[in-house]
Formats: C-alpha cells, sequence, structure tokens
C-alpha cells in the first residue's frame, strides 16, 4: 500500500511538474519573441502583458511553489489512518516535489528544444546540470514542507506562508524584469499577493485556535 501510495504521488509530480515547465518555456518563448528590444523607450520602460506573466511564472519563488504545491497534495491526498507517523507523508511529499520540479526541467528544456529548432536527442543538454541537481536538491525539502502545511498549529501555519514569505523577499534581492517599469509592476503584484495569502493564512488559523474546544 506504501509503495502504491508513493506511485500515485510520483505521477501526480510528474504530470503537474510537465506541464509547469512546458507552460513557463512557451511563456517565456512568446515573450522574447513580442519583445521589442531594438527600441530604446521599449527597452527603458516598455511592458506587456506577456512578459510580465514570464518574469512571474518563470522565477524562482514560482518554481519553489510548484514542489511546495505537489508536496502538500500528496500529503492531503493519500493520507492514511489514524496510526500512520508523521514521516510517511513527508517521505511523500519529498519525493513528490523532487520528482516535480525534475519532470518541470525535463519539459522546460524539451520545448525549448522544440522552439529552437535543435536535434530532439539533444533537448537534455540544454538546461545546466546545476538545475537538474537543484531539483532534488530542493526540490525534497521543499516538498516536506509542502506535507508539513496540511498539519495543524505553528508547524503547519509557518509552512503554508514559506512561498508567500519567499517570494516577497526574492522581489527585494532579485528584482523581476529588464527594466524599472516591469520590476515595479511584478513587485507590486508579488507583493500583494504575499500579504494577502498570509493574512488569509494566519486569520483562518486565528479562528481555528478560537473555535478549538478547550483540552481537558
Amino acid at each position: 500500500m506504501k509503495l502504491v501510495r508513493l506511485g500515485v504521488s510520483v505521477r501526480t509530480g510528474v504530470m503537474f511538474g510537465a506541464v509547469f515547465g512546458a507552460v513557463t518555456s512557451l511563456v517565456n518563448a512568446t515573450s522574447n519573441h513580442y519583445a521589442d528590444l531594438e527600441s530604446r523607450a521599449a527597452t527603458t520602460s516598455g511592458a506587456s502583458a506577456i512578459e510580465i506573466a514570464s518574469v512571474m511564472i518563470d522565477s524562482g519563488w514560482a518554481w519553489a511553489g510548484l514542489a511546495v504545491a505537489m508536496g502538500w497534495l500528496a500529503a492531503r491526498t493519500m493520507e492514511g489512518g489514524p496510526g500512520e507517523r508523521i514521516p510517511r507523508p513527508l517521505v511523500r511529499g519529498a519525493v513528490t516535489g523532487a520528482v516535480a520540479l525534475l519532470a518541470a526541467t525535463a519539459a522546460y528544456a524539451f520545448v525549448d528544444t522544440v522552439w529552437r529548432g535543435e536535434p530532439l536527442l539533444s533537448w537534455y543538454l540544454s538546461e545546466s546540470p546545476i538545475w537538474w541537481v537543484a531539483g532534488v536538491v530542493l526540490g525534497a525539502p521543499l516538498g516536506a514542507v509542502g506535507a508539513c502545511a496540511v498539519r495543524p498549529g505553528v508547524i503547519g501555519l509557518l509552512a503554508r506562508t514559506v512561498v508567500p514569505v519567499g517570494a516577497a523577499v526574492q522581489m527585494v534581492v532579485l528584482p523581476p524584469g529588464r527594466n524599472e517599469r516591469i520590476t515595479t509592476i511584478g513587485q507590486t503584484v508579488v507583493w500583494t499577493l504575499a500579504v494577502l495569502f498570509v493574512g488569509f493564512v494566519g486569520v483562518r488559523f486565528l479562528s481555528g485556535r478560537r473555535s478549538a474546544p478547550p483540552v481537558p
């Protein structure tokens, strides 16, 4: 039964990861195709909806969010019986998070190869080995964080705020976009969503604590 659950988690990670990677590659390619980099005005202040989408989806916090979301989904949909210990969903979350990032990297590289018209046999070389290593090294702990997000209490609260807090920090450390206008739009969108999400999670947490029955 454990292997069956783990197999379902792996397939889920592969499916969602592949879709995420392929969509990210297509959005980036489309954005680069229509970007007017020969015009000084467009270079310094130009922006388009597709370019804003590109800097949003192809960012570190978005890829981290994929791994966390897959870990959360694995733990939430593959829960065991009342006697199941917590390491099992943590392991499923970690495996699913790593697999999702590996699948996303593979799909991204494959779509990039097709877009550029290069030989399909070279698709796995189009991405630096560091991204394949990062898929495992970062995907596993991020997936475990996602698995912790289903837990009640402070641990679950902290796990649910990892992605929005990380996204907000990245907007300061690594601002998105190729010009000031895109950077400002990206930062505004991410900071607004991060504040709203953290506020929502905090309100639900406090409401749950107030409505919980007293412990005898």
